[in-house]
């Protein structure tokens, strides 16, 4: 498994180049001014996995690696939906997550912004129709921005993050 992961990050290096460096660096730059000037500084996340593969979650991890460093763009994951300014929802709106989405919702401080991530939110993806799957996250939350992928890399997810800054 090790060889891998180190494979496909040299595999990396060598096809992303200087450019897609460069690209992320401005990218990132972009999002620290949007947020210092829209949320004073800082922009908290609540996450929740309504129902998924945990592949976007993984992704989500990455972001915290010296490589991305999301907290030193100003974006801070947090426990509390209180505590919040986004709502961050990965997978399908299943059967038993269904009434705890819609709280974690009702308690975020206003302005209330959705986010979704991955492909499942919008249209289920891999997973079928049965009885523990109420469908798409849009049905019951009004969604503000969407970051497609399957799962998405961190770099879309950090790009995903300064398309909704630009949206609001």
């Amino acid at each position: 498994m090790l060889r891998f992961w180190k494979k496909r990050f040299d595999e990396g290096l060598k096809t992303e180049g200087l450019e897609i460096d460069h690209e992320i660096e401005k990218i990132k730059k972009d999002i620290k001014e949007s947020i210092k000037k829209r949320f004073a500084g800082s922009l908290a996340v609540r996450m929740v996995d309504s129902g998924s593969c945990n592949a976007c979650e993984a992704e989500c991890n990455a972001l915290s690696n010296p490589y991305y460093d999301l907290e030193r763009l100003g974006i801070y994951f947090v426990a509390s939906p209180r505590h919040a300014d986004v709502l961050l929802v990965s997978g399908v709106n299943t059967f038993n997550m269904q009434h705890h989405l819609i709280e974690v919702y009702e308690q975020l401080p206003s302005p209330k912004w959705v986010i979704t991530l991955g492909d499942c939110p919008l249209n289920l993806s891999s997973f079928d129709k049965t009885f523990a799957i109420k469908g798409e996250i849009e049905k019951i939350l009004p969604v503000t921005h969407h970051i497609k992928g399957c799962p998405p890399e961190p770099s879309c997810i950090i790009k995903g993050f300064l398309e909704f800054l630009k949206k609001i």
